[in-house]
């Protein structure tokens, strides 16, 4: 049977076998009326057929079976097989002659799909296929017959996936598909201009390479335009020259074979690229179905296929369907106009093809659809959307601007009308203050206190600018130190300012602001976190248009992290605010933050990094603003703080006594800052030793105390006042105690007990009943000192339990005036347990162990332990550099002298008390108790 005869009969054999007995007999029986002997060629094979099983199950020309690994093919060794079709198989080949090196796919033709006229024909072939060069192509190596009569194609080897599958298990996207494509049809569209029809377009020959490109295989069954050999073209059960899924029409027919053929079959690989699928759907994969599907159906829409998909499947069908709105449209008519059926309908060529892909890509309108006015003015909305957007944004921005200009001269009018209202209000109060007699210091207080009942009558219908002079009045009371009253102040502004409808954010983040400073200040940093925290993302929000109050909002609530220990967090704000104010060049803005990483390091333990880092704002300070600044007497206090834990006593002394004298000028005698560097600097005034200093500096501080606290308006600030003047009244007994004014010091520390009763904590009271026996024990009044003494060590053991350290301070002391009332044992046990109790509780070095240590070396020393008089031994040799450390070691070393007066070492030890008292004499110039228990002891020695 010759291949046309079968081409006809193939079809229709299809059908027959499809159909049920009765209805096939019944077909025969149509057929046999219009072609008798067509009719009986269908009998004799459906005969065939039902009596032989194998029967059309192997293909008419036979399979290539006798080729294995290691066989040779010409001058080609084959290593092993790469894939079998219907015109033979796929080889990986090295050469074997030697010529060169190099590995290929040999395809072996099988016998008898060419003419007698093979040899000319694949030497014709080889000459013009040389012509394709590209990059995307795998070029044809060779061609030729074997000397067996095996027909070979030798191509170049790539390695790679079809593409179908690299998209898909690389989940392309469509953009990256797409330009995979025109690859291919830059590929295509070469071989047709060296007149060369692929005529098998299929994913399995085209591959991508590990590194994305594309190669396109198998020009060895293409057409050659300039040729006129025929090729045979085989049905279902021959062989054909082409893979029928992707066969056009024509080549089903047997027509001539154009360009426009592998346009067909690119149109078809490009449907199953967008859609994964191929383009018609058929109930049964039969060869005839597919090639009525190809003559006669419509394919389907890439886009409906992927929505049957979406319904169908149980992936992700928002996924689908958003792929299915991509593909709908151009994409869709695309693909239908390269799969219809008449070759003239497609496009005329692969460059057509790109051509329109490209105008897709540059969302141009395709020539695929109807140039209609509403498509094309569709796609240039589309292809000028960013143009069109921004100018229209532009308009939009310019009708905003116009309409905020107005607003804002509104605004303006109404900025103008409060600033004036403001202006007249606070001219109106200082001209108010003309009724002072002469020569009377101005009363600000009471001046605020009268521009606030002012303004509460003639800002009343102003809300905004009530709520802005609550503001200003309450920053001048946090500047005097009134920070209860300014507090109350910025409470009612908070009242106001929640109220309007118009509050801006500015004044919003200022009232928060100075209402968190006020609570800290009162030592409330837990409630400035509560108060602030919730508005820290607005700060966030609005810091790159508030910059000056969202630095301030940072600050605050940085200080008040700090003073709640939580130090990292603290650090972050600062350091945003730094950023900030030295972004917007605020200089006294940046000082402040300088000053707040330096403390940050002072609570850490850098002293050292802390001393630079407040030596820089100052400089900084100094340079920009001037020295006489506020923040100045800030920067000095700090420094001298650091310098006294140095035990840089004269450094720290100078810096001290720079900031209060600066503090007196900026802030007055009754500042709580000003007051805070008077008991500074009387504390070093004490560690030097000059009390007659420190007292004068105590006497003044305790009168300016008291003034603050008679001033105080509330409770609150009264308890604030009685505990601050209990420590001074205390400070102010040991410094008269150390100067021998015993009468002044039992004053002073009666007094100090009685505000601390007064203010009702335990802890303070304590410790001023502490210091009040220690100074009655020193004035020789036992009795007295052991019932305050007692008080006190029950309130601690109360507070603290009987196991702290505390407690071993407490005992310390009641051995030693149990032993000075005769109480020999209990002093000694009381003395051990004071030894034991702060070795646990401070550790072995803390100043106040020592102090124990001594206690009981001495007592034990002088009942002739020779070990204890070693221990007082050490303890006279402890470092000079801490003062407290420094003042046990002159005691242990005059105890030790004590107890060897009067024995053979007399003379070497009234020389060591000698050179105490040198020591003495310069370090104490005013002397104290340490000196005259030394003298005491030397006229004892005498």
């Amino acid at each position: 049977m010759d291949p046309e005869r079968w081409q006809r009969i193939s079809p229709l054999l299809d059908a027959l076998f499809e159909l049920e007995p009765p209805a096939r007999e019944v077909r025969l029986a149509q057929l046999r009326e219009e072609d008798p002997a067509l009719a009986d060629e269908l009998q004799t094979l459906i005969t065939l057929d039902e009596s032989h099983e194998d029967f059309l199950s192997q293909p008419l020309i036979p399979p290539l079976s006798a080729l294995r690994a290691g066989g040779e093919v010409g001058p080609y060794r084959l290593e092993r097989l790469l894939g079998e079709g219907g015109m033979g198989q796929v080889w990986l080949a090295a050469r074997a002659d030697g010529l060169y090196q190099r590995r290929v796919a040999l395809k072996l033709l099988r016998p008898g799909l060419a003419d007698s006229n093979l040899r000319l024909r694949f030497s014709r072939e080889r000459q013009i296929l040389a012509r394709l060069a590209h990059p995307h192509i795998a070029r044809l190596l060779d061609a030729g017959i074997s000397s067996d009569g095996l027909p070979y194609l030798a191509l170049e080897y790539v390695e790679g996936e079809p593409i179908t599958d690299y998209c898909r298990n690389h989940q392309l996207p469509v953009e990256q598909r797409l330009r995979m494509f025109h690859q291919i049809c830059d590929a295509v569209s070469h071989a047709h201009a060296n007149l060369i029809v692929h005529r098998d377009l299929k994913p399995s020959n085209i591959l991508v390479t590990p590194s994305g490109d594309v190669r396109l295989l198998d020009f060895g069954i293409a057409k050659l335009l300039d040729s006129d050999a025929p090729m045979i073209e085989q049905t279902r059960t021959g062989v054909r020259a082409f893979t029928l899924h992707y066969a056009a029409p024509e080549q089903v027919r047997g027509e001539p074979v154009t360009t426009m053929t592998d346009v067909y079959a690119l149109g078809v690989v490009l449907f199953e690229l967008l859609t994964d699928t191929k383009p018609y759907r058929l109930k049964r994969q039969t060869d005839a179905e597919w090639e009525e599907a190809i003559l006669a159906a419509d394919p389907q829409r890439p886009s409906h296929t992927v929505l049957r998909r979406a319904e169908d499947a149980g992936a992700d069908v928002h996924a689908l369907r958003r792929h299915a709105r991509m593909l709908a449209g151009d994409l869709d008519n695309i693909v239908l106009k390269t799969l219809s059926k008449r070759p003239e309908h497609r496009y005329p060529s692969v460059e057509a093809l790109a051509l329109d892909l490209s105008r897709y890509e540059a969302g141009r309108p395709v020539q695929a659809r109807p140039q209609n006015i509403g498509y094309r003015f569709s796609k240039y909305l589309r292809r000028h959307r960013w143009a069109l957007a921004t100018g229209t944004l532009v308009a939009i921005v310019l009708t905003a601007a116009l309409a905020i200009v107005a607003w804002q001269a509104r605004q303006a009018v109404a900025e103008a009308g409060r600033a004036q209202a403001m202006q007249d209000f606070m001219v109106g109060v200082f001209e108010s203050a003309r009724g002072t007699p002469e020569g009377q210091a101005l009363d600000l207080r009471g001046l605020l206190d009268d521009s606030l009942d002012r303004g509460n009558r003639e800002l009343a219908l102003q809300p905004r600018a009530r709520a802005e002079l609550l503001g200003v009045i309450a920053r001048l009371r946090i500047g005097l130190g009134d920070y209860r009253e300014a507090l109350a102040l910025l409470n009612r502004q908070a009242g106001i300012l929640e109220s309007a409808t118009d509050a801006p954010v500015s004044l919003q983040l200022e009232s928060l602001t100075q209402r968190g400073q006020a609570l800290r200040l009162l030592g409330e940093a837990r409630q400035c976190i509560g108060l602030m925290q919730p508005a820290l993302p607005t700060a966030r929000r609005e810091q790159a248009q508030l910059p000056p109050q969202v630095s301030d909002f940072y600050s605050q609530l940085g200080r008040c992290r700090r003073d709640n220990g939580e130090r990292q967090g603290a650090r972050q704000l600062f350091e945003r605010s730094l950023a900030l104010r030295r972004d917007d060049r605020d200089d006294v803005g940046t000082v402040e933050n300088l000053i707040d990483l330096a403390n940050l390091q002072a609570d850490a333990g850098q002293s050292g990094a802390a001393l630079q880092g407040y030596e820089q704002a100052r400089v900084l300070l100094q340079q920009k603003v001037g020295a006489r600044h506020a923040l100045m007497v800030e920067i000095g206090s700090h420094m001298a703080s650091l310098q006294q834990g140095l035990e840089q006593t004269d450094a720290a002394e100078r810096s001290a006594a720079s900031a209060f004298a600066l503090g007196l000028e900026v802030y007055g005698a009754q500042h709580p800052a000003t007051l805070s560097l008077r008991r500074q600097l009387a504390a070093l005034h004490i560690e030097q030793g000059r009390y007659a200093l420190a007292e004068r500096e105590l006497r003044e501080a305790i009168v300016l105390q008291e003034r603050r606290a008679h001033a105080g308006s509330d409770a609150a600030e009264s308890r604030r006042g009685a505990s601050e003047l209990g420590r001074l009244n205390r400070q102010l007994g040991l410094v008269a105690w150390e100067r021998g004014d015993t009468a002044t010091a039992l004053a002073s520390m009666q007094h100090a007990v009685a505000l601390a009763r007064r203010e009702g904590d335990p802890a303070r009271l304590a410790d001023a009943l502490f210091d009040q026996a220690r100074v009655l024990h020193a004035a020789g009044r036992d009795r007295a000192a052991l019932k305050s003494l007692t008080e006190a060590r029950a309130l601690r053991i109360a507070r603290y339990g009987p196991r702290h350290a505390l407690i071993g301070d407490s005992d310390r002391l009641l051995g030693a005036i149990e032993l000075s009332l005769g109480e020999h044992d209990r002093g000694m046990a009381h003395l051990a347990q004071a030894v034991t109790l702060t070795r646990s509780g401070y550790g072995s070095t803390h100043p106040n162990t020592r102090e124990a240590e001594l206690a009981l070396a001495r007592a034990q020393a002088l009942e002739g332990d020779d070990d204890a008089l070693t221990r007082l031994d050490a303890l006279a040799g402890l470092s000079h550099g801490d003062p407290d450390l420094r003042r046990t070691a002159w005691r242990a070393q005059a105890y030790a002298a004590q107890l060897r007066c009067h024995g053979p070492d007399r003379a070497s030890a009234l020389a060591r008390l000698q050179a105490l008292q040198g020591q003495l004499g310069d370090a104490q110039p005013d002397g104290g108790a340490i000196p005259r228990e030394v003298a005491a002891i030397v006229r004892g020695c005498g």
